[in-house]
């Protein structure tokens, strides 16, 4: 049976210990074990931070990384000092990344989206200005072929976003940018309608594309164009307040984040995170290193992640095997004064 106490008239529940759960979101308790009245309030994106997290294996950018968490995902492909287009697959597990089953075909400048254990890749490049339809699934412990993407697209490593049963892929770039978006099922692409803004090199976000996709950045000259779809039709909403490209994106139409990418300002990189509550875009905590030319991303607005990448503009021996997490609480505890 629950314990309660009274403080001036109003009865306040008697708790051995802090919540730890969104439903306490408004509560005021007393804490029995310190002795403090104490109340809980919303947390998120909006007060989390960036750390260090392990290292990649193999130093790359143009990777695509997905995953549902900052402890749980994957890094595939992209270029590394010793190949151009990597097989190479590696997984995350919050500590260390360690090298996993290889793709059939090696690539990079990819779209992916899904989680550590079910997920997939579309496109990108897979020789000099030869882009790809191919699209792999991961269940795992394997990559497996599936249906073609409908357009070949490349330029698109932060271009995706959803699970393996239901995805969305914006733009790209063959030998000129490609506005156009494919939405997966589970097993076939099929077109949708364009977003309204003709941009390419977008980031993306979102867990369910049938009502929940959000698309920002990209362009050259770089835009703060910002659009949701509602699984029909794109709708232009607020900007961010810094114009990027190649940005990294984790979280959902709600809430989540924009980070990284180029601005049209030197240098190339920026460090710049952006929170995104549903209805604007707000500043917040930066990253340590800029990494930029397509940098794979991961995760939620909560915990998240940026991987790999590169440190100067175009890359050549700076690849990065840098890996950044993203967390931030969902609630927050507050002591509360009393006299």
């Amino acid at each position: 049976m629950a314990n309660y106490k009274n403080i001036h008239g109003f009865t306040i529940q008697n708790l051995d210990e802090d919540p730890s759960t969104t439903s306490s979101v408004g509560q005021i308790y007393y804490n029995a074990s310190t002795g403090q009245f104490k109340s809980v309030i919303e947390g998120g994106a909006s007060i989390g931070s960036w750390s260090s997290g392990g290292a990649l294996n193999t130093r790359r950018s143009g990777l695509s990384a997905f995953g549902a968490s900052n402890s749980s995902s994957i890094a595939s492909g992209g270029s590394s000092p010793s190949e151009t287009y990597e097989d190479v697959v590696e997984q995350y597990n919050g500590t260390s990344w360690t090298e996993i089953a290889e793709f059939t075909t090696g690539r990079n400048q990819h779209g992916g989206f899904g989680s550590a254990t079910a997920g997939l890749i579309a496109g990108g490049v897979v020789a000099l200005n030869t882009q790809t339809d191919s699209t792999q699934t991961w269940n795992g412990s394997s990559w497996s072929e599936a249906n073609e993407l409908n357009t070949s697209r490349g330029y698109m490593q932060t271009g995706g976003n959803g699970t393996s049963t239901a995805g969305l892929i914006s733009a790209g770039y063959t030998t000129t940018a490609v506005y156009n978006v494919e939405s997966w099922d589970g097993s076939s692409w099929s077109e949708v309608a364009e977003p309204n803004s003709s941009v390419y090199l977008r980031a993306s976000m979102g867990l369910a594309p049938n009502t929940d996709s959000l698309i920002f950045g990209g362009g050259y000259p770089r835009t703060t164009n910002t659009e949701t779809w509602d699984g029909s039709s794109w709708t232009e909403v607020s900007d961010l307040n810094t114009a990027r490209a190649d940005m990294g994106g984790a979280g959902t139409a709600t809430t989540g984040i924009g980070f990284g990418g180029r601005s049209n300002s030197p240098p190339p990189g920026t460090v710049l995170t952006e929170h995104w509550n549903g209805t604007s875009w707000t500043e917040i905590a930066d990253q340590s290193v800029a990494t930029i030319f397509y940098f794979g991303d991961g995760g939620s607005a909560t915990s998240g992640m940026k991987v790999g990448g590169a440190t100067v503009d175009p890359p050549n021996n700076d690849l990065s095997n840098v890996v950044e997490e993203w967390a931030a609480a969902e609630i927050q505890i507050k002591t509360l004064t009393t006299s």
